[in-house]
């Protein structure tokens, strides 16, 4: 959530940020007036209760020297009416302040390329080489795991609907190879701690990372309760600190979680509707930092190149690029997007996004840190990325790695966990 003081002091910073990235500038103008009159109530109500608290003193000792107070006792009962309706109207201007603010978005990074879609998003680097124009076009993922037999979509449908999958055999064991994997990578190399969290958090934690109450129309709700099924493990290991003062010697703090995450994709019909790619479930592991201010975009560029050595591992094609302000999201002030070559599609596809969020969600989550013991305490900047999607990971193995013969070939970091298996092919696996 954005600090109102900073609004304050650059008003234009704001409005300018809310116009590139299409929102309504006239917002901030909103709030500021609220803010404005809200002081002014503030001023006006501290006035009265001081006036109120001297004439008490002062009809407390006319009372005791049996004077008649009853006039005045009568005009302090009509200052306390207006002290409770100056009340009133505060509450009320600082709750519309808060559900505006609540909605902005974190203002973006100065280095965030301009554009209004993902058309604009700024090349940085690319790792890998990649073949355009084949002939033949090589399958895609679908086409490939339904004839190796280890995806099922038609019986996934059958039991959940459009947008689900099931794995099976050496897909069920291909995408838990991957998921180790990233975490040994992650924990052993990369200097990460890893967390199980819940997959079901209350609404304060979606409230704390931005998700609500903003985005509730992609969230699933458990019926009957107040329990949330977890977009990204990013909610709960963000709050994992919420409400809490950390010491300076604990930060940098960097984690690493696996979970399945659940979206209804609202909005997104007739976007890859066959495949990994948008599905209702899924399952990510997801890097999260907690540091302080004067190093967050050092430790984005680290996050950024964490994930991008583990796609190196699975000997992916991809490109780092540089997310635009109508890309950026809601969260973020910078954001990598790393995207993956899909030979079937030709085209770059999304397999992780890091961001900074510098204090955003921290403020909204009041997670703080103090630099010495007797300091005051300051809002920590938060961070978080793929590291990274399991399925559409699952997704770049087999389109990058399938054979003329229809086989495909497994990289060489996951064999150790694929129980001796190089490739898969149909007649190789039917026969297990």
């Amino acid at each position: 959530m954005l600090d109102i003081k900073l609004i304050r002091q650059n008003p234009d910073l704001f409005r300018n940020d809310l116009q590139n990235r299409g929102g309504d500038p006239s917002q901030i103008d909103r709030i500021l007036e609220q803010d404005v009159k809200r002081r002014e109530l503030i001023t006006r109500g501290d006035d009265l209760k001081q006036q109120r608290n001297q004439v008490s003193k002062e009809l407390g000792q006319k009372k005791k020297a049996g004077e008649d107070i009853s006039e005045a006792s009568a005009q302090m009962r009509k200052v306390g009416e207006e002290i409770d309706a100056l009340d009133v109207q505060i509450n009320q201007l600082e709750a519309d302040q808060k559900s505006i603010l609540e909605c902005l978005p974190n203002p973006a990074h100065d280095s965030v390329p301009p554009g209004k879609d993902d058309q604009a998003n700024l090349q940085i680097r690319t790792w890998g080489a990649v073949e355009t124009r084949p002939d033949p076009l090589p399958k895609a993922h679908f086409d490939l795991g339904e004839e190796l037999d280890i995806i099922d979509f038609k019986r996934a449908a059958k039991v959940s609907g459009s947008r689900f999958w099931v794995m099976k055999g050496a897909g069920a064991r291909l995408e838990r190879a991957i998921a180790t994997y990233f975490l040994d990578q992650h924990t052993l190399h990369h200097g990460y701690t890893e967390i199980l969290a819940p997959s079901l958090v209350q609404k304060e934690a979606l409230y704390g990372t931005g998700q609500l109450p903003r985005f509730e129309e992609d969230l699933f709700k458990c019926q009957d309760s107040s329990l949330y099924l977890i977009p990204t493990s990013e909610v709960p290991i963000t709050n994992l600190h919420a409400g809490e003062i950390l010491e300076m010697e604990q930060l940098p703090i960097h984690y690493v979680g696996y979970s399945p995450c659940y979206r209804s994709e609202a909005g997104a019909a007739g976007r890859d509707s066959r495949g990994l790619i948008r599905v209702h479930q899924f399952h990510k592991v997801e890097l999260v930092k907690f540091t302080t201010p004067e190093t967050s975009f050092e430790e984005l560029e680290k996050m950024v190149a964490d994930a991008e050595k583990v796609l190196q591992g699975l000997e992916i094609p991809y490109r780092v690029v540089k997310v635009c302000l109508g890309d950026l999201g809601f969260t973020a002030a910078l954001k990598y997007d790393i995207e993956f070559w899909s030979p079937a599609q030709q085209r770059y596809i999304e397999i992780s996004s890091c961001s900074n969020c510098t204090d955003f969600q921290a403020r909204r989550a009041g997670i703080r840190f103090r630099r010495a013991p007797k300091s005051g305490p300051e809002f920590v900047h938060t961070l978080n990325g793929s590291g990274l999607a399991v399925g559409r990971s699952l997704v770049a193995v087999l389109e990058n790695h399938q054979q003329p013969d229809g086989s495909v070939n497994i990289p060489k970091v996951l064999q150790p966990y694929m129980g001796g298996l190089t490739s898969l092919t149909r007649a190789q696996l039917a026969a297990k």
